[in-house]
């Protein structure tokens, strides 16, 4: 056997979001293969063997890579728009556009979505994709190529709808499945695309979109489909209030007590916003350590409100950041999220002692790794983790006088990524994605808006 390849990486600060937050003001890491090996205060080991790479890391700090916990990669082609709605006003304007996605566009807005995350420091993604209009092609695996190709470790959650406008929900008729099709859709993709092991580059979650655009049926068989074959479950829950007063209306309660009704509380679920959560649905999350993907930016953008992020994290509720789609975050960027997680819950009932900037790198790193089940494997830097890791710029005019390199990451300007590891290989360079073409994802993916535009105008 070929002997391991190591890379040194020396001279930063590390914040390694281990259980007790350890960091090192001048310190060290090797990567091992695609492991970390080691890390610690001062200069690497001596004598260290097949060292290929050292990087002087000089000005910069090393943090986990980023996890993003919720997305939906599609949306990249139709940012811009019904910018002055709330949810359901902005789902009702964009769902005739969405119902006309192909494979072609899929493909381009994942490699849109994917590159904006990766050059940002996102080194595992997820997309919550659960549009598949009859005759659109393979849009899983368009998506999942795309993530290949981009280099970052990714799950896919299959998603799926089945309550169409003639069962008083959303989305456009043709633009839904039936429920055995959707089931029998998401079995096949788990049986070609998920990949249970320890270095996974690949997974896939069951993701029945939400309350109102999913039959219970769906909900509930697709939970016993998740649990035979052994993944995760995705979905969105109390995102506005509209959601909640629906699920009264139509279920008799309201949206905690109806996913618990429906098999859908557990360690292998996580759940996207989850903004109106009383004190008894934080107590259910917390007693059941179902996953929160908080989304700061979009929920403020569709003025959904402020999760209860401070309180949940007391009670013991796993929580890590989104994206969100980007029909409802435009800049598509994570790392951004760790600033705008900290402020907007600075705006609630906690007011300066919501959140820390620490705890907001928890949230988008350690925090992730454990909604997406991967806390073993990613989400903070100890020897025999997953070498994904990335290398912030903090020595510029942006944060230079900033003391505290993590103070500056999350409350300084959005920092630049000078490398970004992805299970030991390199898919960031000085600011550039290493594997795709940043330039020709920019034309495709306007391309691709601007030819759904054409196809959605006529109707």
């Amino acid at each position: 056997m070929a002997a391991v390849q190591r890379t040194v990486i020396e001279n930063c600060s590390i914040a390694t979001v281990d259980a007790d937050d350890t960091e090192y003001g001048h310190g060290y890491v090797v990567i091992a293969g695609n492991r970390i090996e080691s890390l610690g205060a001062g200069r690497a080991p001596e004598g260290l063997e097949n060292v290929v790479r050292r990087i002087d890391a000089s000005g910069h700090l090393v943090t986990p890579g980023l996890v993003n916990t919720h997305h939906h990669f599609y949306q990249w082609i139709t940012r811009g728009l019904a910018t002055d709605h709330n949810l359901f006003d902005w789902l009702v304007a964009l769902y005739p556009t969405w119902a006309r996605i192909d494979e072609p566009m899929v493909y381009s807005a994942a490699q849109g979505s994917l590159a904006m995350m990766a050059r940002g420091g996102v080194t595992t993604a997820m997309d919550h994709h659960y549009v598949f209009p009859k005759g659109s092609g393979d849009l899983s695996g368009a998506i999942i190529r795309a993530a290949q190709e981009t280099g970052v470790r990714f799950t896919l959650a299959r998603g799926s709808m089945d309550r169409s406008e003639k069962d008083g929900g959303l989305p456009p008729d043709f633009a839904v499945e039936t429920l055995e099709g959707a089931l029998a859709a998401t079995e096949a993709t788990v049986g070609e695309h998920h990949d249970a092991s320890f270095d996974a580059m690949t997974q896939v979650a069951v993701a029945p979109c939400s309350p109102f655009s999913v039959s219970t049926e769906l909900l509930r068989e697709g939970a016993e489909l998740a649990r035979r074959l052994g993944v995760r479950l995705h979905t969105h829950g109390s995102e506005t209030v509209e959601e909640e007063q629906f699920c009264k209306e139509l279920f008799g309660m309201g949206p905690t007590d109806y996913f618990e009704s429906t098999g859908w509380l557990g360690e292998d679920v996580w759940m996207a916003h989850c903004v109106h959560m009383n004190d008894s649905d934080i107590a259910a999350f917390a007693r059941t350590k179902t996953g929160v993907a908080h989304c700061p930016s979009s929920n403020a953008r569709l003025a959904a409100g402020i999760a209860r992020v401070p309180d949940m994290l007391a009670a013991g509720v796993p929580v890590g950041l989104g994206v969100d789609g980007t029909a409802s975050n435009e800049s598509g960027e994570l790392h951004t999220e760790l600033r705008n997680a900290l402020l907007v819950n600075r705006l609630g009932a906690h007011r300066e002692a919501a959140l820390n900037a620490r705890q907001a790198l928890r949230l988008g790193t350690y925090g992730g790794a454990q909604v997406l089940g991967r806390a073993a494997e990613i989400g903070s830097l100890e020897p025999g983790k997953l070498a994904d890791l990335v290398l912030w710029k903090l020595d510029t005019l942006a944060h230079a006088s900033i003391a505290d390199p993590v103070t500056a990451l999350v409350f300084g300007a959005a920092a630049p990524v000078t490398a970004s590891f992805v299970n030991g290989r390199q898919i960031v360079e000085g600011g550039r994605l290493t594997t795709v073409d940043e330039d020709a994802i920019a034309r495709s993916t306007r391309a691709q808006a601007q030819r759904l535009a054409r196809i959605a105008a006529q109707g």
